[in-house]
């Protein structure tokens, strides 16, 4: 049985929000070009959110965080095996790429995943984890990508970031806007 499709917010989580940007990606390699830019803003520790709908770039993204974070393996999506670690081939951190969409329950269901045992020596993606994984972190980046729905081959994208936490307050998240 599939999980319900979890409903997309536009505001982040309650803790302290900080700088939001907001950007139009245009195809799936301006997307994985977004994720090789970011994963110069990431370091261990990092938490990072993607909601989206279904095909919305999720996971093409998170390729582009894994290119840019130089780990090794291809980055597809963990739909099925929930959580995938990608280690580092360099000094930079590991990548684990968790998909939560099939898991119901909140951050219950996924301490069998020892995310809060990686999370202080890798970058954490969570797709799907609005509403689960919060409280791993005060400190988190929100991305909510926005594509259109229906019948289309559209392939613009609305990507709105939102650093929450004090580690975000001096992120210069505008300069992916750049």
């Amino acid at each position: 049985m599939e999980a319900p499709h979890p409903q997309l917010s536009d505001a982040p989580s309650p803790a302290v929000p900080g700088e939001t940007v907001r950007l139009t990606v245009n195809s799936p390699e301006q997307m994985r070009e977004l994720g090789r830019s970011l994963a110069k803003l990431l370091r261990p520790g990092d938490l990072v959110m993607l909601n989206g709908e279904l095909g919305a770039g999720k996971t093409t993204l998170t390729r582009g965080l894994g290119e840019g974070l130089d780990v090794r393996g291809a980055v597809t999506s963990p739909t099925f095996v929930i959580a995938r670690v990608h280690p580092a081939l360099g000094d930079g951190p590991p990548l684990v790429h968790v998909d939560a969409y099939r898991l119901g329950g909140g951050l219950d269901e996924m301490e069998d995943l020892d995310l809060d045992v990686s999370l202080p020596d890798s970058v954490i993606v969570v797709e799907w984890g609005e509403g689960k994984v919060e409280e791993l972190s005060d400190d988190r980046l929100h991305v909510v990508i926005h594509r259109a729905t229906g019948d289309t081959d559209d392939d613009v994208r609305q990507v709105r970031l939102t650093g929450i936490g004090e580690r975000w307050r001096t992120a210069d998240l505008a300069a992916l806007a750049a």
